[in-house]
């Protein structure tokens, strides 16, 4: 089979995808499934009952890709492809379409799934090759830095997890635009250093830097975009992404009437 990649790269794949069918007597309603490869070997064996265990393939001790649920599953209410796209797009997965499905065989939702499945594990496993040699080239040359040269507050924002940044952001925000209004230009500079080496660490959906411009903007509506583009962060942070197009729409306005 061909997996159609209507979002991202089938020669880079992401390493988690989701696959859709159609149904093959009304295309409107759409089955899906997760495939996920694990990035380290993930042997299910040991968190088996030995009975069950026993029954794995002793040629492949180790899981390689997996559809998560194992057989398409119809989506359900009035979600449709636009739905998935959204998803996608906000979780960063790569998205796959997969064909037309019968909507009451069965058997052929988990054959459509694994065969998928088994491909994408297959464009990965190519992709992975070349990363993987390029990681191992570059960590015989790279040396561990002095301990004197370790930066404890770096440290600690490394540590941090995701929902701790962006609380650490939003007091930046706040120290920044108190900067602004005593014209504090030492201040504004040192609070913009600390709020860039915390977005390093997020990924780049959080859109950290656009929210670290206007923190640091004495713009008439920039410091009601900032509280937006924090709200935006934490809206994918709890994977409420019905809420984003409204807060986005609310960014784009008060900086077209900037």
């Amino acid at each position: 089979m061909d997996l159609r990649f209507l979002r991202g790269d089938p020669q880079a794949p992401k390493g988690h995808a989701i696959f859709f069918a159609r149904s093959s007597e009304d295309e409107r309603r759409i089955f899906y499934t997760y495939c996920v490869v694990p990035p380290l070997p993930l042997s299910l064996a040991r968190y088996l009952p030995s009975i069950l265990a026993a029954h794995l393939p002793m040629d492949e001790p180790n899981v390689q890709v997996m559809p998560i649920p194992p057989m398409l599953e119809e989506l359900e209410g009035e979600k449709g492809l636009d739905y998935l796209q959204v998803l996608a797009r906000y979780r960063d997965d790569d998205l796959c379409e997969l064909g037309a499905i019968h909507p009451r065989d069965e058997a052929a939702k988990m054959q459509l799934a694994a065969q998928a499945c088994q491909e994408y594990g297959q464009l990965y496993l190519n992709y992975s090759a070349s990363f993987e040699q390029a990681a191992g080239s570059s960590s015989s040359r790279e040396e561990l830095p002095a301990l004197d040269d370790l930066d404890p507050e770096e440290l600690l924002f490394q540590t941090m997890t995701d929902r701790q940044r962006l609380a650490e952001l939003g007091k930046l925000v706040g120290v920044a635009r108190y900067a602004l209004e005593g014209n504090d230009t030492h201040l504004l500079q040192e609070t913009r250093q600390k709020m860039q080496r915390i977005v390093r660490l997020l990924p780049e959906k959080y859109k950290g830097n656009a929210l670290i411009t206007a923190a640091c903007d004495a713009g008439k509506h920039s410091a009601r975009i900032a509280e937006l583009y924090l709200e935006r962060a934490y809206k994918l942070l709890d994977e409420e992404y019905a809420d984003i197009p409204r807060i986005e729409q609310a960014i784009r306005e008060l900086q077209q009437s900037a």
